[in-house]
């Protein structure tokens, strides 16, 4: 509702108001029992909590009563109104809370609507309510929406945020409905054709919804401001001598929260952590549900004050038997009276759990300053009086949230689907394998048998081809002596044919023997080939041992890796403490050193007569840049050591980066890093070389003067965390340049970035994903101009492995670097197979999902969607993004 008066938001504050937890009553946790299944339900009690809201002098107020006091008189310090009589005599008010007009609009908020808010996080209902007379800002306390200023935003849009704020949009849900109560018909401001509402009770709980209204729901806060914009449109208001713009209708808003969250039993975390061992501990969320209900209520309004008449004195009329109405009920709870007339009226059935329900209520009653009204300003001081002594019971409205454990057990079971495909190809592959080198080697040895056999063949006829051959000319030489004799005796004949039939009995004999032989080979052929096939059955359940022991390996590695984690975390405290107490000495300490430079010995003269040392920012105006890099070279370490520290210290300052590079420092960083192998040094000229690297041109010199060689060398040398941090930082810097990425492969840098992560710190971690998402930004960049048409040099060099492994690492930062590379990664559609035999997929699917920032989550939806690869797998796999 417009206001003739403008709310003054100055820098003028009352003393000692308290904060909103002093008008929230706290409710002990162990009085609230949830009214979940299988338990009872109790209800705490919570008494409506009533402010009162001065509206400054508007135009016309100060002009007809200028010479008139105001007729209240504010002392917020002590809660209490004084409501003059006359000059000398006065009433004393006392409330929970006194807001004069000098209260901004975030104050009322957080005294007012703030602690009703937090109720309906917890899953109570809640009801904030503005009351008054027409014309005293109860629209600009509820309704102002802040589009020129912000600090004007009224209780709506902040409750709102608030509400955006602490949920979740992948488990939680908020949904409103915005309607108008107008001459006893419920009408909805978001659809104006819907002018008839039904109000529905609930004959067992008793409770009252409006089925027909319109439910949109929230995703952020500029649908919400859109929906209220529309619904201001459509709400009544009329021109009456009160108000210029004064509201013929109570305006409800109604705000839907949804909220799942873990069940009370402490161990129910741990169980969600490892649901990949079994699904078998998975437990059903709780889902907490509870309702805002802010209402801005038209204003009462005297006839003959108003002057309203025709249509609008029906609607006063209509307006003010409804506040009578609300008036009779809370009058009725006050003084706890058997029976609450809740049905007179429209308004008071829609309020009914607001006021002696089961809602924590905040009224605000905004009252005027003019004396000519004084009798609407008691009026409305009395309803709150009145109102402040109704009891609202407390209940907290919680339930099981099985079908969010559905949707979680459904994509856990997709992915153990898929990992078992997985690991089946993998072993019809490895069992494939197998099968084809054992048929290669009795291929082989078939072979080598035939040959063998082919040979002993041949021998066996040329040796059976001589005998004949020998006996053939023993014979013909026997025949011509025979003939040269001419007799042949009798005996010698018998003698040859005897020897003959040896002979050729002997070759019968060499002929068996050498078939036998041959048989004996195709035997030995048989056996060795069955040899071999039962040998690649042994290799198969080899294999399978040995994969069964790789899971064993596995899962201890990770129960030693959570050990380590949970030390790692005790000594990082101890290392920050001890780091905080010496980062105290460091400047004293590192000046203390310099005073044994004979260079700048003048500077402890000088400034031993007021005991102050000069600061490391102002030392190369005193000794010059020139100076300081010169002692780069000094022979003496602790020389060095300070002389590097002083660089370091000048280099994250982006003033003095050009400085130094053209005084030749990054020169002689570069050296130090070459020729030195103090781990002091290196781990400091490191970081002096990254924060330089931050700048563009002077990536270009780094990698013109061999910088990128030289950190790589330093990579695979250095063992110290702090120094693999500095030189990941720098290489990480030099990955974000398109025009470094083929020299920072060919030269080392991308192998060097990936070998870092033996470290296994992470802070290390960090700085080598914030690299790899680098690399892979300006890989995607240069895929989507056309400049690069093959695979990603990441994937080729062998990181997608590690990146898949870190995609939902614990620690948010490398966790967000990690997701940007995969996204990156999966634009270019050459290495969508690479990332699907990779596990890429699942990993992104989990990012569109499940991704805390939505910005890598949006991007994630719109690289799965835009690629056929992706599509075709998912489209297999049944996955729905």
């Amino acid at each position: 509702m417009a206001t003739g008066g403008v709310y003054k938001n100055g820098s003028h504050k009352a003393p000692n108001l308290r904060t909103s937890s002093s008008f929230k009553s706290k409710l002990p946790a162990s009085n609230v029992r949830r009214s979940i299944p299988g338990g009872g339900t109790d209800s705490v009690s919570g008494r409506v909590r009533v402010a009162v809201r001065l509206r400054p002098r508007n135009a016309e107020e100060m002009a007809a009563d200028a010479d008139f006091a105001d007729c209240v008189e504010l002392q917020p310090e002590l809660k209490r109104l004084k409501l003059r009589k006359n000059n000398w005599d006065s009433d004393t008010y006392e409330f929970d809370e006194v807001l004069t007009e000098y209260s901004s609009q975030k104050r009322v908020y957080e005294v007012v609507a703030k602690p009703v808010v937090e109720s309906v996080l917890d899953g109570y209902n809640g009801t904030v309510m503005a009351y008054g007379q027409t014309g005293t800002g109860k629209t600009y306390t509820l309704g102002r929406l802040g589009d020129e200023d912000t600090s004007a935003r009224g209780i709506m849009v902040r409750s709102m945020e608030d509400i955006l704020v602490n949920i979740s949009p992948e488990t939680d849900s908020v949904s409103v409905s915005y309607l108008q109560l107008y001459m006893e018909t419920i009408q909805d401001l978001l659809n104006p054709a819907n002018d008839n509402i039904p109000i529905v009770e609930d004959q067992r709980t008793g409770d009252v919804s409006l089925p027909g209204a319109t439910v949109v729901e929230i995703r952020n806060q500029q649908t919400f401001m859109e929906l209220l914009r529309l619904g201001e449109n459509h709400r009544i208001a009329a021109n009456t001598k009160l108000n210029t713009e004064s509201s013929r209708s109570h305006a409800i808003l109604m705000v839907q929260v949804k909220r799942s969250v873990l069940g009370r039993e402490d161990d129910f975390s741990t169980e969600n952590e490892n649901r990949s061992h079994s699904v078998g501990n998975f437990k059903p969320p709780i889902l907490r549900k509870g309702k805002l209900v802010v209402v801005d209520l038209a204003g009462s309004e005297r006839v003959h004050k108003s002057g309203s008449e025709g249509h609008m004195l029906e609607e006063a009329k209509s307006i003010n038997l409804s506040l009578s109405a609300l008036g009779k009920c809370i009058n009725a709870l006050a003084e706890n009276s058997a029976h609450v007339p809740v049905r007179d009226s429209k308004l008071t059935r829609l309020l009914k759990d607001s006021f002696g329900g089961t809602s924590r209520t905040s009224l605000v009653v905004t009252i005027g300053p003019s004396p000519r009204h004084r009798a609407e300003t008691a009026s409305t001081i009395l309803f709150g009086q009145r109102a402040m002594k109704v009891e609202n019971m407390l209940k907290i409205k919680e339930e099981f949230d099985y079908k969010s454990l559905s949707k979680r057990l459904e994509i856990e079971l997709d992915k153990l689907i898929s990992d078992s495909e997985r690991q089946q190809k993998v072993y019809e592959n490895e069992v494939e394998r197998i099968r084809l080198e054992a048929q290669k080697r009795i291929t082989e040895a078939e072979r080598n048998c035939a040959e063998v056999l082919q040979e002993e063949k041949v021998k066996c006829q040329m040796d059976y081809m001589e005998s004949i051959k020998k006996l053939e000319e023993k014979w013909n030489i026997n025949q011509q002596k025979r003939a040269a004799n001419g007799e042949v005796r009798m005996d010698s004949g018998n003698d040859e044919v005897t020897e003959l039939k040896a002979l050729l009995q002997n070759e019968i004999r060499l002929r068996k023997a050498a078939e036998e032989e041959n048989n004996n080979l195709k035997l030995q052929l048989l056996k060795f080939s069955k040899a071999a096939l039962s040998g690649g059955n042994t290799d198969v359940m080899n294999l399978q041992e040995i994969l069964e022991e790789e899971s064993v390996q596995k899962n201890k590695l990770e129960e030693e890796v959570r050990a380590l984690r949970s030390q790692l975390s005790q000594l990082s405290t101890e290392a920050n403490q001890s780091r905080s107490y010496l980062e105290r000495g460091r400047n004293g300490n590192t000046l203390a050193g310099l005073d044994c430079l004979s260079p700048l010995n003048h500077l402890q003269s000088r400034d031993s007569s007021n005991g102050e040392r000069a600061s490391i920012v102002n030392l190369h105006e005193q000794v010059g840049l020139q100076k300081i890099l010169s002692l780069l070279e000094s022979e003496d370490a602790n020389v060095r050591i300070h002389a590097v520290k002083v660089v370091a210290n000048l280099a994250a300052e982006e003033a003095n980066q050009e400085k130094i590079v053209e005084a030749g420092g990054l020169t002689s960083l570069l050296m130090l890093l070459r020729s030195y192998e103090d781990e002091t040094i290196r781990r400091i000229a490191a970081g002096a070389i990254a924060n330089l690297a931050m700048n563009e041109a002077n990536q270009e010199l780094i990698m013109a003067q061999g910088g990128i060689c030289l950190l790589a060398m330093t990579a695979s040398d250095a063992e110290d965390p702090q120094t693999l941090r500095m030189v990941a930082g720098a290489l990480a810097n030099l990955c974000g340049n398109d025009k470094l990425q083929m020299r920072l492969r060919s030269e080392g840098g991308i192998k060097a970035l990936l070998g870092m992560v033996r470290c296994r710190h992470p802070d290390v971690l960090s700085q080598v994903a914030r690299g790899i998402a680098n690399f892979a930004k300006c890989e995607s960049r240069a895929s989507s101009q056309g400049t690069k048409p093959g695979r990603s040099l990441l994937i080729e060099d062998g990181a997608l492995p590690w990146i898949v492994q870190n995609a939902n690492n614990e620690a948010s930062l490398i966790r967000r670097h990690v997701e940007l590379a995969l996204c990156h990664l999966a634009q270019h559609e050459v290495n969508a197979k690479d990332m699907i035999s990779g596990g890429a997929l699942w990993e992104l699917v989990r990012i569109s999902r499940d991704c805390s920032r939505e910005d890598i989550k949006a991007l994630a939806r719109r690289t799965l969607t835009s690629s056929s690869t992706f599509l075709a797998e998912m489209r297999r796999l049944r996955i729905e993004v």
